[in-house]
């Protein structure tokens, strides 16, 4: 075999975008799955990039050497950083693998993939979190909702169903697009544009869960009284006042625990639950 025939054989294969998807499939479905303490999400990453680096790199060592690269700790979100992500190390994997079968500088070098991949990783899950979790869910909820208390099962199904499939669409669309602009794609996502749309998607989440909070949440006080002959109804009073201000009072409450004992759930419902309680049987709710 001569040496221009085992250059070509080892020579890295074309990514396409076809690749990028089933990547980015493999690390939606496998996401939390093989999740460990030491390397958190590093494991489902180095499982979706598994085929892409096997195109890539023909020689063991140089496959090994991208494993362990892609190996390293890991943990983001699922479709806005898992998605940019994994079309962004596919992209400069592809970079580092034709250079080093070139000969040329190696110019994609461990620490700069790997930096990349840290700075994303935590801005990329806040941003995910704060759209994903904190408002498309919610609306989600929010169309589903009346079908649910209706005795609808779609009211139950949609969300989960809907959201589901909006993530995926999403973790595809990114994927394809940070692979397609290489690192660019950082550039992008630190946009004025970017930031403004997050901004706006934020705002338009707290809407939707203050929507949700005053048409769901239910409490009302009982308490009435006489004073001369004049009866006194504190559930109207209030109305009068602030309409739905113990719904809100309620929601504020549990916001204010969270700020001060963190995302604790089952405390606060607990709380929640005995203090209701303990006002319900005095007669004031």
């Amino acid at each position: 075999m001569t040496e221009i025939t085992k250059k070509t054989n080892l020579a890295p294969e074309e990514i396409t975008k076809k690749d990028v998807t089933k990547a980015y499939l493999r690390w939606h479905f496998a996401n939390e799955i093989p999740h460990s303490f030491e390397r958190y999400l590093a494991p489902s990453l180095l499982y979706a990039m598994m085929p892409i680096l096997r195109k890539l790199y023909k020689n063991d060592d140089a496959l090994k050497a991208a494993y362990k690269r892609q190996l390293l700790f890991f943990n983001t979100q699922l479709s806005w950083g898992g998605g940019v992500i994994t079309g962004l190390m596919s992209s400069m994997e592809q970079q580092r693998a034709q250079e080093e079968h070139e000969g040329t500088e190696v110019l994609m070098q461990d620490d700069l993939m790997y930096n990349t991949k840290a700075g994303l990783m935590g801005a990329l899950a806040g941003i995910g979190d704060a759209i994903d979790s904190g408002t498309v869910q919610y609306i989600f909820i929010a169309i589903a909702v009346p079908w649910a208390e209706q005795g609808s099962a779609l009211g139950a199904l949609f969300p989960f169903v809907a959201f589901a499939l909006y993530q995926v669409m999403l973790g595809m669309f990114f994927a394809r697009q940070a692979f397609s602009m290489g690192r660019n794609a950082t550039g992008l996502m630190q946009s004025s544009g970017v930031q403004n749309a997050i901004e706006t998607l934020s705002v338009l989440g707290l809407f939707m869960m203050g929507i949700l909070a005053g048409n769901y949440v239910k409490v009302a006080s009982t308490l009435q009284f006489k004073i001369s002959g004049r009866e006194f109804i504190i559930q109207d009073i209030l109305d009068q006042i602030v309409p739905g201000i113990l719904p809100l009072a309620v929601v504020m409450g549990v916001y204010w625990f969270y700020t001060k004992k963190g995302l604790k759930v089952t405390q606060a419902l607990l709380w929640l639950t005995g203090i209701l309680i303990v006002l319900a049987a005095v007669g004031i709710l």
